[in-house]
């Protein structure tokens, strides 16, 4: 994969397309921030992620904007989904099971500017910052780049 990848998404369908071509390279470890405005499409992305990794276009994946964090179980690995938009200070996320959620599964964290930048710069595994910024109503502009 190369450093960065840009990707003009010009429809829902489109922006499930790139989730699910990234959820083929995932590997346990790996650490996705989604980073863009309220209402840029962050969970949309992460759901069409997870079932495409889960294989399970039926799996429902509801928000975790109110419980924080969802667990997804798969023979192959688990996948964290957090939403830290409600986060009051960085520290919460241990209550929330980090430190197992990163030894050894795969994360999508939305909202990752409320974690202290060391939780990621730190982090054994790799880690993706994906920007999804809004350009029209069905248009997204999105850059994928392996920051560790």
């Amino acid at each position: 994969m190369p450093e960065i990848q840009n990707y003009k998404a010009q429809s829902p369908g489109e922006m499930d397309q790139i989730a699910k071509n990234l959820a083929k390279t995932v590997q346990i470890g790996d650490i996705y921030a989604l980073k863009g405005d309220l209402g840029a499409g962050k969970t949309h992305f992460a759901r069409a992620f997870i079932r495409s990794a889960l294989n399970d276009t039926t799996l429902e994946v509801p928000s975790p904007t109110f419980t924080l964090v969802q667990l997804y179980e798969s023979p192959q690995y688990p996948i964290w989904h957090f939403d830290l938009y409600r986060l009051e200070h960085s520290d919460e996320i241990y209550e929330l099971g980090w430190e197992e959620a990163i030894s050894g599964a795969v994360c999508l964290v939305e909202w990752p500017e409320r974690l202290d930048p060391q939780m990621l710069s730190s982090h054994q595994g790799r880690v993706f910052e994906i920007n999804i910024d809004v350009e029209g109503p069905n248009t997204r502009n999105i850059s994928i780049k392996k920051v560790k």
